[in-house]
């Protein structure tokens, strides 16, 4: 499957999150062309903060694998991770990045910081951004309008 054939599908699951009130960001991890892992946001119904799509993606992912280290894995994700979400990237040995729509008010992948890029950091995962970005844009772009009734 190609990255926009995986990035379609984390687009569902972030209209799953549309679809349970939460902000839509939907993650899968990849492992040799097999699926190993999906998320999708859920802070607010799980009461936790740390809740992210990415999050969610990388614990199911290590369940299945039965290792914390997601070595060889790509992570597709509709939004550019936040600080804690790259930082768990890296912990997990995430091979690769790939999101959709860049995220300017948080984004730690290159639009307010580059965690990844980081040379301090003892682990550096590959980034490519704006895969599908007007289809993963709009579906937040629309949830927000939505909720603010326009």
């Amino acid at each position: 499957m190609t990255d926009s054939e995986y990035m379609q599908m984390a687009l569902e699951l972030a209209a799953e999150a549309a679809a349970a009130g939460e902000v839509p960001v939907g993650a899968l991890v990849v492992k040799d062309g097999e699926i190993v892992g999906r998320g999708y946001n859920a802070p607010i119904s799980c009461h936790d903060p740390s809740a992210h799509a990415e999050i969610r993606a990388m614990r199911d992912a290590a369940q299945r694998i039965g290792n914390y280290r997601l070595v060889g894995c790509t992570l597709y994700v509709t939004l550019e991770p936040c600080a804690m979400c790259a930082g768990a990237i890296q912990h997990a040995r995430i091979a690769r990045l790939v999101y959709g729509a860049s995220d300017p008010k948080t984004g730690a992948c290159g639009s307010v910081v580059n965690l990844m890029a980081e040379t301090r950091l003892n682990h550096h995962t590959e980034v490519e951004g704006g895969v599908m970005a007007p289809e993963c844009g709009g579906a937040l772009s629309a949830f927000f309008a939505a909720r603010r009734g326009k």
